[in-house]
């Protein structure tokens, strides 16, 4: 019995070794070039891709690429893939637009449902991996709100910002209120858009974040066109500086299409962004992009594209800002339609994971082979800080065999117990991933 109990145990040590080995080592290739521009067939998790700016192709036209997701229900069978190790669990469900996540300081989960103008709290009271109490937050003075943010930073905040379309606005907040304890205060950032350029078209998204140190609030306003320069979009397609009380507005970074995501790499003052470009110049081209964000920066948006690529929409115009176009730091597959990422501040994932970028593509809707759909890693060189300028599949599986669409990524956020959650508004879930 004791040698049955030993050989036993030696198994599962073995079992664990190679489990752990699995999960941590890393994938030995990575696609570059064409086979990186493939389309959702060749998603799994841990496949890498790498593009870079001479893998660029020579622009060409997708004007009449139509190819909506059309979702459809989650299918029976429907099964998310996520790396060796890895668990994930429906955490919620039944929201309608569940648009952003945040985590509180004391580990409630904060979700803006856009459309609904509505933002609802989660608690997991029982510690049991789901919420076992859903609170509205709050459902006056919203329009569309999308981004949410503590203030101050750190573990005692006084306030929840909201980024509204045409505004932003602040709720009285202390660590745990399940409810606004008063009403909104409207500060005095006025945001490019309201009801106008809704009913128009145009960028909608607002996201909001504060410096680490509080001093300064930033907030992405998109596009209100796919590539026009005319007077309609002042002040639009830019990153603003702000003080906390919405005082002293001013351009932090601009020629940025839609930035829907912004967030401060930890332990530093390191503002990043998560770019959808520009539609009509091909399958392949431009690329979406994550990068990091330098003050008084320039990313080329209507005229330019990855550095100084020349849109030919707009020929000749402006060729004194064409070597002052940033090229970003990792660019992704056209049209993936990248919106929220985090950095995985948690412990619970193998160390190697720790300050990496999570993000969220919502996908294609003009291109005629999917891609997107999914939960992605960019992994960052941590000898040197600098990330490595490729990404790497963490959560596939939204896609159909048939080509269905049942889930469109949108926000996501670290847990307080490390797991990392994401939303999608396709069917109005939250997803919890856990090591």
């Amino acid at each position: 019995m004791e040698k049955r109990c030993a050989i036993h145990s030696i198994i599962c040590a073995i079992w664990v070794h190679l489990t752990l080995t699995a999960a941590t080592a890393e994938p030995d290739s990575v696609l570059t070039g064409k086979a990186a521009m493939g389309d959702w067939t060749t998603d799994a998790p841990s496949v890498r891709r790498k593009i870079t700016v001479q893998d660029l192709p020579a622009p060409s036209s997708n004007i009449l690429s139509i190819n909506s997701p059309r979702v459809v229900a989650r299918p029976e069978n429907a099964q998310l893939h996520v790396p060796s190790g890895f668990k994930i669990d429906l955490y919620a469900s039944g929201f309608r637009d569940p648009r952003f996540l945040l985590a509180a300081p004391n580990g409630d989960i904060f979700i803006t449902e856009s459309r609904g103008n509505q933002i609802k709290v989660l608690r997991d009271a029982k510690g049991g991996g789901k919420p076992d109490v859903t609170e509205i937050f709050a459902e006056s003075d919203l329009n569309r709100p999308f981004g949410i943010a503590f203030f101050p930073p750190g573990n005692e905040p006084q306030f929840l910002y909201v980024a509204n379309t045409d505004g932003i606005i602040r709720f009285p907040y202390r660590n745990g209120d399940l409810k606004a304890r008063g009403p909104a205060e409207k500060l005095g950032a006025h945001l490019s858009g309201g009801a106008a350029h809704l009913r128009s078209g145009g960028h909608w998204t607002r996201d909001i974040v504060f410096s680490p140190d509080g001093k300064k609030m930033y907030v992405s306003i998109g596009s209100r066109s796919n590539v026009s320069d005319n007077a309609a979009e002042a002040d639009r397609a830019r990153i603003f500086e702000f003080n906390p009380d919405g005082s002293g507005q001013k351009v932090y970074a601009w020629g940025i299409r839609n930035a829907v995501g912004i967030a401060f790499r930890p332990g530093s003052n390191e503002l990043w962004m998560s770019t959808n470009e520009r539609d009509e110049l091909g399958e392949d081209l431009p690329p979406d992009y994550i990068s990091s964000v330098r003050p008084g920066g320039f990313y080329g948006w209507p005229w330019f594209y990855i550095g100084n690529h020349v849109d030919p929409r707009h020929q000749g115009k402006h060729s004194e800002l064409a070597d002052q176009v940033i090229v970003p730091d990792v660019l992704v597959q056209a049209h993936s339609a990248t919106l929220n990422l985090c950095f995985y501040t948690g412990d619970q994932f193998p160390a190697q994971y720790k300050g990496d970028i999570f993000a969220a593509f919502h996908g294609s809707w003009n291109r005629k082979k999917r891609t997107g759909y999914k939960i992605v890693r960019l992994p960052f060189d941590h000898s040197t800080s600098k990330a490595r300028g490729e990404y790497e599949d963490f959560v596939t599986g939204f896609v159909a065999p048939d080509g269905k669409v049942w889930g469109r990524p949108v926000g996501i956020t670290v847990a307080k117990d490390g797991s990392l959650l994401f939303s999608e508004d396709g069917n109005g879930s939250i997803w919890r991933v856990s090591y």
